[in-house]
């Protein structure tokens, strides 16, 4: 070329009279495709003469080509920076703490929450109607009543005071837990969700984000003890706090279990429920952690799947499940989100995607099923790590993401 000097764009490369090639300029910089064909300008096919209009469809041909390359670029980028929503029940604070809290207290399932709180004086009061021992069932009969009778009122009352008393108490002990792995595991593209009232959760969020501001967002969809929320200025943060407008943040207000659950009236809930159903829209991934769908949560579910939609419109996308209930009563639980064979099953966390590829996971999942990646099963988080061990683990990528902020990069995945 002669003039102005060229420093970006297509076009051909001549390496002699008789030779060229397709390439591009970067910066002033000629790049040629390792895997670029070397043409002959005077013979075409069956050796007649190339003529300029048979060059011009060449080109045409070669940006045709890199065009569908961008396309691809872009899908990958998108697919890879879609949420990955993770779901908790009961069974996730259960395996976060297997041998007891800080002081050794063990959650407990509700059918040993009676005993294990010491509610059966209070429940001798009123006449329970149910024969379970759960006590979701009984808590659900007596709401039920409450509104009619003044004594299983004050039963009620006094229940969820206790109930609030005993959650708050909970402490993560010091080593690290499975909700520090899981809170290290995602970034602010990611959404965690939960049903549970503990605040081990909670706890787990503040001492990681020494290591990273870079977590993902959280949800509480049934409140927490140790959550606090500003109605004037729509804040959430932990309890007691301050307000930027100087108030004390006001606890949520908690969901018992009861089967018509009122998700709106509580700002701090409804708001939490609006991420979720957002963030599930959007969704490359869902794992569910320990969440076995009790009876009183069938309008939450319902809630959930509307937001995902029909499983027809998501043949790309998959559900995680870690629970150590039976697959096939665990698959059933969950079939109308799960398109044909788009799931994987984990008893362990640490056999899950959330473990074997932390902060990567949309990434690793993608490269696996897309673009036919096998990944090395060794990497990742090991139960045994020290939060020192942590910190070194993932040192280069938290770098990364800090390094791509602000940038239409597409994030290493380090696990192939």
């Amino acid at each position: 070329m002669t003039g102005t000097p060229i420093t970006q764009g297509e076009g051909m490369v001549e390496f002699s009279e008789a030779i060229v090639a397709f390439g591009a300029i970067y910066d002033g910089n000629i790049v040629i495709d390792d895997e670029a064909e070397l043409y002959n300008l005077c013979i075409g096919d069956n050796g007649r003469p190339l003529t300029e209009e048979d060059l011009d469809k060449m080109f045409e041909e070669y940006k045709d080509t890199h065009e569908n390359e961008d396309i691809m670029n872009e899908y990958e980028y998108y697919m890879k920076n879609r949420p990955h929503v993770v779901i908790l029940g009961a069974g996730a604070s259960c395996a976060a703490i297997p041998n007891g809290d800080k002081n050794g207290k063990k959650i407990s399932a509700m059918s040993e929450f009676i005993e294990k709180l010491g509610l059966t004086s209070i429940l001798s009061k009123i006449s329970i109607h149910t024969s379970s021992d759960n006590l979701e069932d009984i808590y659900m009969e007596i709401a039920e009543r409450s509104q009619e009778e003044g004594e299983c009122r004050e039963v009620k009352e006094e229940l969820e005071k206790i109930i609030w008393e005993y959650m708050s108490n909970y402490e993560l002990p010091d080593p690290p837990t499975i909700y520090d792995f899981l809170v290290l595991s995602l970034t602010e593209k990611d959404l965690i969700v939960t049903f549970n009232w503990d605040p081990l959760l909670v706890q787990a969020i503040c001492r990681v984000q020494q290591y990273t501001e870079n977590i993902p967002q959280v949800a509480f969809l049934h409140g927490n003890v140790a959550v606090g929320f500003c109605e004037d200025d729509n804040i959430m943060g932990n309890v007691g706090m301050l307000c930027r407008c100087r108030k004390v943040l006001k606890p949520m207000k908690l969901l018992f279990p009861v089967k018509k659950k009122d998700y709106n009236s509580e700002i701090a809930i409804r708001k939490s429920w609006k991420t979720l159903n957002n963030a599930l829209e959007k969704a490359y991934m869902i794992t569910i952690f320990g969440y076995s769908v009790p009876k009183s949560d069938v309008e939450a579910v319902s809630m959930m799947k509307k937001a995902w939609g029909s499983v027809s419109d998501r043949n790309l996308e998959e559900i995680e499940i870690i629970d150590i209930r039976k697959e096939d009563d665990v698959i059933n639980s969950w079939s109308q989100f799960i398109h044909t064979h788009h799931y994987s099953y984990h008893t362990d966390f640490f056999d899950s995607t959330l473990a074997r590829c932390p902060r990567r996971t949309c990434e690793a999942t993608f490269d696996r099923l897309m673009n036919c990646m096998w990944l090395d099963g060794s990497k990742g988080f090991k139960e045994s790590m020290s939060f020192f061990d942590i910190e070194n683990y993932l040192c280069d990528l938290i770098e990364e993401e800090e390094n791509a902020k602000g940038k239409k990069i597409v994030l290493s995945n380090p696990y192939h």
